[in-house]
């Protein structure tokens, strides 16, 4: 824990790894602390469990209540929202965001931008849809669900390309905050975002 990054980068300042209260991390775990070269901070938040062989890279930023399963890998820059789920033997490609309330597959490879509310799984990486069961857990009404449905229908199911797709939630769906949030985290993917449902 708190073991120095695996980077060619010189480590010529103080950098720290924080881990919230709550949070449980099993054996073999390896977490790294940031790399002053890239701000020097890695942070796992409150009342997460980290199963056996987890690795989280330098300056990963990981939310509140997550999970991570057995032989997850976490390379570095990875940003993980509050409440979202990896399974086991999983590996994350370094700088990919994923979203909160995510569910992502047990040994999926995840190159590309993950947005929230979802489940995602297959290799590449796909659309498999909503994380309702996770979503229920944590109140999410009928009505949010089928508005977040709508949503990703038209992002991922559909065929339309990412910028029409979000054209067309912003001027046919009703305007809330879940489309807010999931057209912000879409815009700002600088990897892209994973792919749509494919048959």
């Amino acid at each position: 824990i708190s073991a120095t990054p695996q980077s060619i980068k010189k480590e010529e300042e103080k950098a720290i790894l924080e881990i919230g209260s709550g949070t449980i991390i099993r054996e073999a775990c390896t977490l790294n602390r940031g790399n002053p070269a890239f701000g020097g901070r890695t942070s796992i938040g409150q009342d997460c469990l980290l199963m056996a062989y987890v690795h989280v890279a330098h300056d990963c930023h990981i939310g509140n209540n997550c999970v991570l399963a057995n032989n997850v890998t976490l390379a570095g820059h990875i940003e993980v929202g509050r409440f979202a789920t990896i399974g086991g033997m999983a590996a994350v490609h370094q700088f990919v965001r994923i979203g909160e309330q995510v569910m992502i597959g047990g040994g999926s490879l995840v190159r590309k931008d993950v947005p929230p509310f979802i489940t995602a799984a297959r290799d590449p990486l796909t659309y498999a849809g909503i994380n309702s069961i996770g979503l229920r857990r944590r109140g999410f009404t009928s009505a949010d669900m089928h508005h977040i449905e709508d949503i990703y229908r038209i992002l991922f199911v559909r065929g339309y390309s990412v910028r029409k797709a979000i054209d067309m939630i912003e001027n046919e769906l009703p305007q809330t905050e879940y489309s807010t949030q999931i057209v912000g985290f879409v815009r700002n993917a600088k990897r892209g975002i994973m792919k749509g449902f494919r048959n």
